[in-house]
Parts: structure tokens; sequence; C-alpha cells
């Protein structure tokens, strides 16, 4: 059999995607390799189809069990025997797979890779004959990456127990930094990686204030009718909060996340799987392995995490190759959660995800190509702005910045490429502090070039130079800038850059700062108030809705009212539950707005 006669056997499909074929004949001539591809782009078919042709079983290393579940049900569903083994199965039924193995009668064996730590998995697998490993999600190998699983370090077992089996890496999120982790402890050679291009052209993407959310995605909705999409959530209790307040107003939604039973969020993704749901509230628990061609849409009520987060989680929008829509609700609120989140990890862990969650966050607030960003961040230069996302169909003004990029780009190249952020602000705005005179930056000639700007505008232009791919940083170097083609030629005055003055930025924080106080507090307050009425409902013995109903904390949300007239304005709140409970929502409510007035004012 052909890898075209499989393809078309199995899946279904006439063509490959771009680099599918070379990497299936790659594998087949045994050789190991790293394959980089953006969700959506068919990293899949890449190992499968070599399993079909191969004798043997290859073996899937996939770090979550319903990953597994999800990949063997669709192989199984297009008659590919595939089985897994997991922490999910019955001794019973794991022995049985076992026997299916060792029988030969399996194309495609799933494991953990916590499984495969075990000395007798080793054995195991040593009784079989294995065609090819592939390790999916190969980014949680690396310490610099935003998804790090100590587990993964294990795999290095794969290329000492079984040096002749080929074994494919693959990931959808992965800069240099960290492909160059992966190769060095797969033993893998730098030239057998593949890298598709990041660019997913079919995609929107916008960035909201995060002012008013529930209103924003309704009015998103109201022009999306039965379009299935995903709203992804930081927390679990927000997932459910949002699925309710849309199910209130007549939408097809559920809420997904770590927290429910295993039969319960199958249920709910079997649902929206066959479009008896339109809309999956979710935390990043949800989407790894849908294999959902028509999502039209992705929306993140919270910042996520990171770059690398983000760009997987939007890619499973579009599949089909179709136009997508994805929006992204921001706010400093959002950072300063996931900041508190980062508080107990180690320091370099905590220093690098800050790092990590910095660049997420200038993206958000980013005034030049939100695409540019994304596949510069990946290392992948762009040929120029993509027309599809909110800031090129509405551009800011720029100037030229050329001698500005100039100064920067020949300080970075004069101190060898060594130095961070910071160092180089202050040797360009010629800072005298110890560490600047013990290295010898002040002796350099672009030392003191840049005191006419202020740190703060240094710091944006940087940031807007590293955003259009202008400057690399190596995390694995203490955060060092590193130049490329593209710096070299900005100075050799071979290109023009176009910076956006910081000003610009400002005036749209102090935008969403002048906000009506109703609108500053709409998010968050919702939640306070059920807080409060959960509360209220333990001590009185009764449930939550006979307080307050969610619609009518949704209208005190709304309105805000500042006095019992006010109140008793708000649908559900009649005299009797006024005296019962009025004067305590309403000093919740006064209380919140004064919090979020003195954050808002820092």
């Amino acid at each position: 059999m052909t890898k075209q006669d499989a393809l078309k056997k199995y899946f279904g499909y006439e063509t490959f995607y771009p680099l599918q074929a070379e990497i299936i004949d790659h594998a087949l001539a045994g050789k190991h390799a790293l394959v980089l591809m953006p969700t959506g782009g068919g990293k899949s078919v890449c190992f499968q189809i070599p399993a079909l042709i191969m004798d043997g079983t290859a073996i899937v290393i996939s770090p979550l069990i319903a990953l597994m579940k999800d990949q063997v049900d669709g192989l199984t569903a297009n008659g590919i025997p595939a089985a897994f083994l997991n922490s999910a199965l019955a001794e019973e039924e794991s022995a049985a797979v076992i026997r299916q193995c060792l029988k030969g009668d399996i194309k495609l064996l799933y494991i953990s890779p916590e499984r495969l730590g075990a000395a007798s998995t080793i054995g195991f697998l040593q009784k079989l004959r294995i065609s090819l490993f592939a390790v999916d999600e190969a980014h949680c190998i690396s310490s610099w990456g935003h998804d790090f699983r100590p587990d993964y370090l294990k795999l290095h077992v794969l290329r000492e127990k079984f040096p002749t089996v080929p074994l494919i890496a693959l990931t959808a999120t992965a800069d240099r930094v960290i492909r160059k982790d992966i190769l060095r402890q797969l033993d893998i050679p730098e030239e057998h990686q593949f890298i598709a291009s990041f660019d997913r052209p079919n995609l929107s993407l916008t960035v909201y204030s995060g002012q008013k959310r529930l209103e924003q995605i309704l009015r998103f909705l109201s022009k999306r009718k039965n379009q299935p999409g995903i709203i992804y959530c930081l927390s679990r209790k927000t997932t459910e909060n949002v699925a309710s307040r849309l199910q209130d107003r007549g939408y097809r939604a559920a809420y997904y996340h770590a927290g429910m039973a295993n039969d319960e969020r199958s249920k709910v993704q079997d649902a929206f799987i066959r479009d008896k749901i339109q809309i999956i509230c979710a935390t990043i628990a949800f989407g790894l392995g849908i294999d959902k061609s028509n999502i039209r849409w992705i929306i993140h009520y919270s910042l996520p995490k990171n770059i690398e987060s983000y760009y997987q989680e939007i890619g499973r929008a579009g599949r089909d190759g179709a136009p997508a829509d994805t929006v992204l609700f921001y706010s400093y609120a959002d950072v300063k959660t996931h900041h508190e989140m980062l508080k107990d990890l180690p320091q370099d862990r905590q220093e690098l995800l800050s790092a990590k969650l910095d660049r997420m966050k200038r993206y958000a607030e980013a005034d030049i190509c939100r695409r540019r960003i994304l596949l510069s961040y990946f290392n992948e230069q762009p040929s120029g702005d993509c027309g599809n996302c909110d800031v090129c169909k509405n551009p800011p003004k720029k100037f030229n910045g050329t001698i500005i990029a100039q100064k920067a780009l020949s300080a970075i190249a004069r101190t060898g490429e060594k130095i961070n952020m910071t160092t180089l602000i202050q040797i360009l705005r010629g800072s005298h502090n110890m560490f600047i005179r013990e290295n010898g930056y002040d002796q350099i000639k672009t030392f003191g070039v840049g005191r006419d700007i202020k740190y703060s505008e240094w710091a944006e232009y940087i940031f807007q130079l590293l955003n259009s791919g202008f400057v690399d940083i190596a995390y694995d170097e203490g955060y060092a800038l590193k130049l490329n083609d593209l710096s070299r030629k900005i100075l050799k005055a071979e290109m023009e850059v176009l910076l956006t003055e910081p000003m610009a930025l400002e005036k749209k924080l102090e935008t969403v700062a002048a906000l009506p106080k109703k609108q500053v507090v709409a998010d968050g307050l919702f939640e306070k108030l059920r807080a409060l009425r959960r509360t209220l409902a333990d001590e009185n013995n009764v449930p939550a809705y006979v307080v307050f109903s969610d619609r009518t904390l949704l209208e005190m949300t709304d309105m805000c009212p500042r006095d019992e007239i006010e109140m008793l304005g708000v649908s559900g709140v009649g005299e009797h539950k006024m005296k019962q409970y009025g004067k305590i929502f309403l000093a919740e409510i006064r209380r919140y707005i004064h919090e979020e007035a003195k954050r808002v004012s820092k």
C-alpha cells in the first residue's frame, strides 16, 4: 500500500497537506524527525500513515487520557486497529490490550509518558515488533516551554533501548529555543526538522477590552446563528457562569472542565461534536485531540497565560480552511490573576513563565499586525501585514523609527548578543550602575545614545521590534536579545522600520480607565454577588435561586444600583426581598465599585 492509497482508504483524502508527504517518506526510510505544525496542520497523519504501511506496531506517547481516547476512537472508526494503555483501563482491559499487541493485532498503541517510566512497560515493548515511535506534544520535554512535564524527561530511554526504531517528535508550539532542546534530548539531527508555516490566514484576530464581556459576546453571537464555537475561560467557576448566562438567553451552551466526572465531560464533548450543543464554555482541559473541522469561532474570555497556549487554542477554529473568527478579551485583572498563580513556583520557572505572560500581554496591547507578532514569536518571518486582524483593519499612525531600531540593534551587536532588555535600555540611556561598568558596557559606542527617550518608551519600542520579528529573544541564555537576518538588514540600512508612538498605547489605556463605573465593575461583580447569594442561601437553608435568580444578579451587575430605590428597580427584587437581602447586596456592590475604582486609579 502506498501513502496515497492509505490516505484515501483510511482518511478519505486525495492529497496531502504541505510537508506531510515528505515527513511520511522520511519515516518510511527509518529516519528520526522533529515535526512542527500548527494545530489543524495534520500532524497525526505524519505518523499514522507510516504506521499503517510499516510492519509492526507504532507506539505513540501522548500526555492526556482524553486525547488518547479521542485518537483511538477516531482511528477505530476509520477501520484502523488501535488501542491505548493508561490508568483509565481496568487491569483485565490492560491485559487484553497487551495480548492483542503481542499477537500483532494492533497497528497503533497509545501510552502515557508516566506509563513509559515503568520498567515493566519497557520490558513489554522489547517483546514487540515496533515500527516507529511518535512523541506527541513534544514541547512538554523542554523546561523552556509553557507546558513542561517532568515525565517527558524519561523519553530518552526510547533512543537508548531502541536506537534503530525511527522516532518522530511532533508539536504545534515550539520556538527556536524549545526546538533546540527537543533535538538535543531526543538526539535528533538538526537537519531532520520539518517546520510548516504557522500562518493560518483564514483566522481573523481581534482583541476587545475586557469590560462588559457578556454584552460583547452576545453581540458577537447574534451575527453567528448556530455556528459552533468555544469560549475559553480561566477558571472552572467562570465556565459554569458564562454557560448559564448564555443558556438564559436561549443558546445551546454547556460547560466543560477538569472538575467534572469523566462521563459528564464525555457527554458534553460528544454533544458538541454532534452539533447538539453550539457553544462550549471550557477551561484549557477542552480541545486537545478534538477533530471538529467546522468550529467557526474561538473566544478567550480571559487572557491566556502565554502565546503558545493561545495559538494552539485559536487553531481549533477553521480547521476546514474556511473563514473563522477569534476574539480575545483583555484586562489587567487577568494579568494579575496569572501572576498570582505563579507565586508558588520555583524562581527560575516563575521568571520564565512571567516573561511568556508578558509577551502575551504585549500581543493583547499591540498596535501592529497581530499575525506578524504570532509568526515572529515562533521565529517565522512574516512577509507583511495580514489584513485580517483588528489592527490591520483600523491601522494606527506610524513614524519612521529606523534610527531608533539601529541604536538598539547596534548595542545588542556590540555587547556580543548577551544582554537582556533591561540591560539594553540601561546602556542606551547611559546608566552608570555597577553591572554596566563591570562589564565595560559604558565604553561601547552606543552607550547613552538614547538618553532622550524615556525608559518606558524604549521598552515599548524594543517590544515592537520583538513583535515584528526584527530581533529574537533566547530564554535559555538569560533572556538575551539576538540578531537575525532582518536585524542585520536594518543595521545596514537595507530596510526601513516603522514604529508606533508609545503615547497611542497610553491613550488607549486611559480610555479603558475612564469608562463609566458600571462598565468598569461589570466584570467580576457577578461572581461576587453569586458568592454572597450562596452564603445567604446556606444561612437560610434554601436553594440559591430562592434568594435571587441569576437573571436578577445579572441585572444588578448591569445597573449597579446605588440605593434602595434603584435596587427596587431591578427585576426580581420585591419589597420583601429588599427588606430581607437588599441592603446586604447594596453593600457588596458599593464595596466592589470602591475597590475597582482604587485599582483602576493606580
